[in-house]
């Protein structure tokens, strides 16, 4: 079992995360932005600033190394490979979207279909992300 090679999670982990940002931008930045600007509005809150955006984008660079470190240290035990990518991308959607997810809809504070169409895109979204950036990731030799 060799050492994480964490240059290569670091490149994989951009890559991976601008796959996320790019179905970011293109679902909650541009398909649902009227949706989200008329949730704020109804909670009472001004729309969300484009301030905001660099902060989105820097967070989904940093998913992304999070999604190929879970893969470099699941990698040992499940194999090289897209398939424990896709595990590794499962286990980041579940934790992070799925659970948040469950906890906060409930709460009412944005309209369902939202979080359902949130939850969707992300299970397809994070497992290919996870595989875009695990095709960077070599152990160190």
């Amino acid at each position: 079992m060799g050492k994480i090679n964490w240059g290569r999670v670091v490149m994989g982990g951009l890559l991976a995360g601008v796959v996320l940002n790019c179905v970011d931008t293109l679902v909650h930045g541009v398909w649902l932005m009227d949706d989200y600007t008329a949730a704020m509005e109804a909670l009472g809150k001004e729309a969300m600033p484009t301030s905001m955006i660099g902060w989105f984008v820097l967070l989904d660079f940093v998913y992304g190394i999070f999604l190929v470190w879970l893969y470099a240290a699941i990698r040992p035990r499940f194999g090289a490979g897209p398939k424990t990518a896709v595990y590794a991308g499962l286990v980041g959607w579940f934790v992070a979207v799925f659970m948040h997810s469950l906890f906060e809809a409930p709460m009412g504070l944005y309209p369902m279909n939202l979080w359902v169409i949130g939850t969707i895109v992300a299970l397809v979204q994070i497992p290919a992300a996870a595989v875009v950036g695990a095709w960077l990731y070599q152990e160190e030799g």
